[in-house]
């Protein structure tokens, strides 16, 4: 994806090409990065799987990136918000930024799904308050951290794929007259989801969300998080500019007629295969459109909703990469759940896969959590001034510092080799043209393992050319896993 911006704060910090993790890795010729490692000091981190080598000093929890040169700071002081998303990874970080930067913040309010007050205020402290994201903010405030948090986070009850947000008009009418900016973090992320969640969270929440921003009489700003694939299957550089139906996006997508057919499919599927038929019909749709699953296609629906309704509303749109683990704030490597290419990852590290369906050469556009909150912040602070403008950042690292996806695994395979989760004798990752010659290396796994362990129970080695129940059922998931990242392990846009 083309990065024109120059907004991102720790960007001179950036080295995702050349990340000088592992100074083990020197004992070893590397494949892909050709030793380009330099020897240095060394500290262990925590991940949320192990232990690893990283070899830059360990950066300094102060706020440093935070510059005054578009006034991130003075726009940030006494400002109220509304963030959607917010106990989800992106939207979490976001929150221990602003409230870490700016301690004379307004108000966040976050819209958070509960039945009642009392499970919405339980939410906030067991996702957000609690949270060992927050450990720098606890340092600073000591016994008043919890105060200070309930001070500044207002949990709302509401959902994003409601109309109206489902929040009670009393509660809408009183915190309107509130809200300088509004953020749209909320969305369902996975790639082959039920067409007809999708649709109405991702297309339509953003619209929602905008209607109800647009009734803030202090608006300064509404903020939408997309995604830097949005623009669909395309290769060569992807410029920030708006989706609009019509120009950049195909005159024969019809929203409304998307979400009648998604509406007609609910209503005539029952049964246990519902749920599996709505999600190929996500995928189907998409692809007939030129997106490559569910999640990009009903996200770029939800862009061009914004474009279409927003009048004189002034709108970014940040659309992040492949979103991973924090760089530097605010600690390295915090990461929330098991998400994007971590699932490849750890069947790599467990021994249950040995090669991956894709081109080593291609981009693997990776880019931390934490720079995607900078971005987040300085574009707000550079745009939130109130001008009825939409303006598209794309906040990725394959135009500026690509990492190539062989790259990426050679660096797995020796941080792996060094600190070995199950699988001792680790051989490097290897590459599939086709998905037949992957399920078959697949395959060729889970027989052998299924073989060793009727040998530990004492039963005659088979020669079968079959699994068990357990067995296909785990092919089958390696099988869609690889399907579903395909766009991405053969990916070539900029």
């Amino acid at each position: 994806m083309a990065m024109t911006t120059n907004l991102l704060a720790t960007s001179k910090a950036v080295k995702l090409h050349g990340v000088r993790f592992f100074s083990s890795f020197l004992s070893r010729p590397n494949h892909f990065l050709a030793c380009r490692l330099p020897q240095s000091i060394t500290r262990r981190v925590q991940t949320s799987c192990c232990y690893r080598e990283t070899s830059y000093k360990s950066p300094e929890p102060e706020p440093s990136s935070v510059s005054d040169g578009v006034g991130i700071i003075r726009f940030l002081k006494g400002k109220t918000y509304l963030i959607t998303g917010a106990t989800g990874f992106l939207g979490k970080v976001l929150i221990e930024k602003l409230l870490r930067a700016s301690p004379g913040i307004g108000k966040i309010f976050i819209l958070i799904k509960s039945k009642d007050q009392e499970s919405a205020n339980k939410r906030l402290y067991d996702e957000i308050i609690s949270s060992d994201l927050f450990s720098h903010l606890k340092q600073m405030h000591g016994r008043s951290y919890e105060e200070f948090m309930k001070s500044k986070l207002i949990p709302i009850i509401g959902e994003i794929g409601e109309e109206n947000l489902g929040i009670g008009s009393e509660v809408a009418a009183n915190i309107s007259g509130e809200i300088d900016v509004v953020i749209s973090c909320a969305g369902r992320t996975t790639f082959d989801d039920r067409y007809d969640l999708a649709i109405n969270v991702n297309a339509l929440g953003p619209g929602r969300l905008l209607s109800f921003a647009k009734d803030c009489k202090k608006l300064k700003l509404f903020l939408h998080i997309s995604t830097a694939y949005v623009t669909g299957k395309k290769e060569g550089t992807v410029l920030e500019t708006p989706l609009c139906i019509g120009k950049n996006i195909t005159s024969d997508l019809n929203i409304e007629h998307e979400l009648k057919l998604a509406s007609e499919a609910v209503r005539k599927l029952h049964g246990s295969g519902e749920i599996k038929k709505l999600k190929e019909l996500g995928i189907q749709r998409a692809q007939h459109y030129g997106w490559e699953n569910t999640y990009t296609f009903t996200k770029a629906m939800g862009e061009t909703l914004i474009q279409t309704m927003r009048e004189d509303a002034p709108v970014v749109i940040i659309r992040p990469s492949i979103i991973e683990s924090s760089y530097k704030e605010p600690f390295p490597g915090w990461l929330q759940g098991i998400r994007m290419s971590d699932p490849i990852i750890l069947a790599y590290g467990k021994g249950q896969i040995s090669g991956l369906w894709g081109d080593s050469q291609s981009f693997a556009d990776i880019i931390p959590v934490d720079m995607v909150v900078n971005a987040t912040i300085a574009a707000m602070a550079k745009h939130g001034c109130g001008n009825s403008d939409l303006k598209v950042y794309n906040v990725t690292s394959s135009h500026a510092n690509p990492l190539r996806v062989g790259e990426l695994m050679d660096l797995c395979y020796q941080h792996l080799y060094d600190f070995p989760l199950t699988v001792i004798d680790l051989a490097r990752m290897k590459f599939h043209s086709s998905l037949e010659s992957f399920t078959s290396s697949v395959f060729d796994i889970i027989a052998k393992q299924e073989r060793g362990t009727k040998n530990e129970g004492g039963e005659a080695e088979e020669s079968h050319t079959t699994l068990s129940f357990k067995g296909r059922g785990i092919l089958n998931y390696f099988v869609s896993l690889a399907r579903t990242y395909e766009p991405y392990t053969f990916f070539q846009a900029r």
